[in-house]
Order: C-alpha cells, then structure tokens, then sequence
C-alpha cells in the first residue's frame, strides 16, 4: 500500500509546469493503431495509465519506445484484434481501443474497462455509435466482440442523459475513419481533449470538420499516414495547483497550460473572489489575499465546470464563508471523498447528487483513503492546508493522473512525501 505524508500549514509559493493532458494522449495513443506508418507523440505525460495503454499496445504487437523523458514513437505495423483482459480492468481510457481497433483491423474483442469507482458509466452511447456505422456488436458476459468489416457512413447522434460523452465521440470518430462516405456525429463533446485528438488525426491526413462543435462531420475510407504531434497541457492538473495555491493562501505561477482551456473553472473562481489571471502567453497567476465567498456550481460538460476539478473546489471551499451548494451533473456518485474530508473537520453534507459545504473550517490532520485518481486531489489539497499530519492511503491512484506531483508540490514549498 502506498501512503502519501502531509503536514500542513505551509504556503505555497513558486512555479509549476503542468504536463500533457492525460485525456488527450491516451486516445491519441490508441489512435496510432489507425495507420501502419510511425506516429510520434511529444509531451506524453508519465502517468500509469500511459504506461498501462503502452502495455496494451505492445501486447497487441505494436512497437513503441520512449525517445525522450516525454515523447513516444509508435509503430503498428500490424496489430492484433484481441485485448488481454488483465490490462482493461486497470483504466477506463482503454474503451478506445474499441473504435481503434474497429477502424484499423475491422474487429475487436474487447473486455468491458475498468478504472476509477466514481459511479455508473455506461458505455451504450458507444455501442449506439458502433451500430449505427454498421458495426455488429454483441456482448459476451464480460467483454464486447465486435464486427465491422461492413461500416457506412452514417448521422450519428450522441447525445445521452447526462450530456455528450468524450469517450463516446472519440471512439466513434475513430470507426468513422474506416467507414467509406461522410459520417455526421451530432452531440459531440466540445471538450478541448476532443478537439486537440481531432487535430491528431488531421496531422495523420483525416478528414474532420466542425472540429469544437458539437456536430462532427467525418470522411471515411481515406488511409492514414504517420505524423509528430504535440499533446495540450492538462486542464485539470493545472486546477488543481490553482486551488493548490489558493486554499494555502499562497502565490503560484503555473505554465504549461494554453490560454482558453481552463475559462470554464477560473470564472467561477473568480466570481467567490480569488485573485486567478491568464496571460496570453498561457500562465495562471495565483495571489493571496482576500477570504473568499460561498458558490453555487454545477458540474457539466464543456463549456460548464470541469466534474474532473469537482472535488478539488470543493475541498476549497471549506475554506470558504458560507455555505456552498455544488451539484454534479455528470457522475453522480462522485462525492464519495466527503467522508473523508469530514475526519477532518469538514462540513459537509452529502444529498444524492449535490453537497452542501459550509465554510471556512479548520481542518485538522488524519488518516483518510482515496478512492479514485481526483478524490486523492481533494484530499491532498486538504492536508496541505490542516494543521497537523495527514496521510493519505491508497495514493497510487493520484498515479493515473498527475506527474510527480508529491515532487511538484514540494518545489513550491509543501511538506509532503511518499512513504
């Protein structure tokens, strides 16, 4: 078991550089499989999940091999249609070898992912997709053969419940590439992880139109060739050390990060008083100073606030006056770190799909256990900011999602370590 130490009470001050996306690389990993020339990637974030889609890939017979601490040359001159199991019980992102393996062989057997419990999330909006394109589809107890030597273009809605599905739209872009004629998704994700995967294939010669909005037009039947591409910062890594920063009352500059991407979250900041900017050159500004107001949020998908940065805000706002209302709108089950945060001294009371938070508590260190890769975020911020020690359990699930950040956060004046 791995356990992160905290002691708390420290500001942070300095910079930070946030790595690639994690949401945007591990499709483009996926990706790679769609033509038989070499694809490089740069700015690959060292993420066990990135290691654990490169695993996958090496075991479908694709060649690939690190040229650098952040960039990955990947070569899939041929590839088999079968997923090990042991690999897609560990993540969620690996439900795009599905559309990935469908656009370049034809055919896949594919386990039913895993990854984090953060809820319910089906993946029928998927299959919709698949089937709609003319792909055969069955499941098999516990994972999916699928057939799709007879695709056509096809309209394509995607819209669900909860909102569109990035997942969804990825994979269902990646089968559209074998589908000969022009493919139409409506309800697309508009997430910017969409739209810098979109750019990937371009650079490998696709044909994608309507890229940041929500309907997608895709031309099929065309052969990709390898491409170098450079993956965007990620978004929630970048959240997180600016709420990293404010809820120690501290100063942090972090770079990394392209302007525009974050809007979304840094208005809602700024709307309960925290002093956040963006340059145009990309840096976030973080000052001290101020106490900082209740909120009412609701998580969504893009352009509204990131679900992925809803547990960070709302360890934020113990921190706080007054009581805050945050409703999740797309997995609502994700309030499961609530309890832990309140061995702290947290107040927080949990109904269904929202949380009410009331605010500012002195939070005291404890032992807490994380349950998922941003549930671990929120409890880190909140030892950062107890006073006392906080050790956090189970911290290899801030693995999936954060580079070295135990080392980031000490670089900025955290007393925090991995033991």
């Amino acid at each position: 078991m791995e356990i992160t130490r905290i002691v708390g009470g420290r500001r942070l001050c300095g910079d930070v550089v946030v790595g690639g996306s994690k949401n945007a690389c591990l499709p483009m990993l996926a990706a790679s499989l769609l033509t038989c020339e070499e694809c490089v990637i740069h700015n690959v974030p060292a993420l066990s999940d990135v290691v654990t889609m490169i695993a996958i890939l090496r075991e479908l017979g694709v060649s690939v091999n690190r040229i650098g601490e952040h960039s990955v040359k990947i070569h899939a001159r041929n590839a088999s249609f079968v997923v090990p199991e042991i690999y897609m019980q560990k993540m969620r992102a690996s439900v795009c070898l599905m559309g990935a393996l469908i656009g370049r062989t034809g055919k896949a057997i594919v386990p039913i992912p895993g990854g984090c419990v953060i809820g319910c999330r089906p993946i029928d909006l998927h299959i919709k997709g698949f089937r709609a394109l003319g792909c055969r589809t069955v499941r098999r107890r516990d994972f999916f053969v699928m057939d799709g030597s007879r695709l056509h273009a096809e309209k394509i809605t995607l819209s669900g419940e909860r909102g569109s599905t990035v997942t969804g739209t990825i994979n269902v872009i990646m089968a559209a590439i074998k589908a000969p004629g022009e493919s139409v998704i409506e309800g697309a994700a508009v997430e910017p992880e969409v739209s810098d995967f979109c750019g990937y294939l371009s650079a490998m010669g696709a044909k994608i139109s309507g890229v940041g909005t929500s309907t997608l037009k895709v031309t099929g039947g065309i052969a990709l060739h390898g491409c170098e591409y450079t993956v965007i910062g990620d978004r929630i890594e970048a959240g997180t050390f600016v709420c990293a920063g404010l809820i120690t009352g501290g100063d942090v500059r972090i770079f990394g990060l392209e302007r525009g991407l974050l809007d979304p979250f840094l208005v809602g900041l700024r709307r309960i008083g925290a002093r956040v900017s963006q340059d145009d050159d990309g840096k976030i500004t973080v000052q001290s100073g101020g106490q900082l107001s209740y909120a009412d949020i609701v998580t969504g998908p893009h352009p509204g606030f990131p679900t992925d940065l809803q547990a960070q805000f709302c360890a934020l706002q113990t921190q706080s006056c007054g009581e805050s209302t945050i409703v999740e709108g797309v997995y609502p089950s994700r309030f499961m770190y609530a309890a832990e945060l309140g061995k702290m001294g947290a107040a927080i009371r949990v109904e269904n799909a929202s949380a009410r938070v009331s605010g500012p508590c002195a939070l005291r260190g404890a032992c807490l256990r994380a349950t998922d890769l941003r549930s671990s975020a929120a409890l880190y911020l909140a030892g950062l900011c107890a006073s006392g020690e906080t050790f956090v359990y189970d911290a290899h699930h801030i693995d999936r999602g954060y580079e070295n950040l135990e080392m980031k956060l000490r670089a900025i004046g955290a007393n925090i370590r991995r033991v």
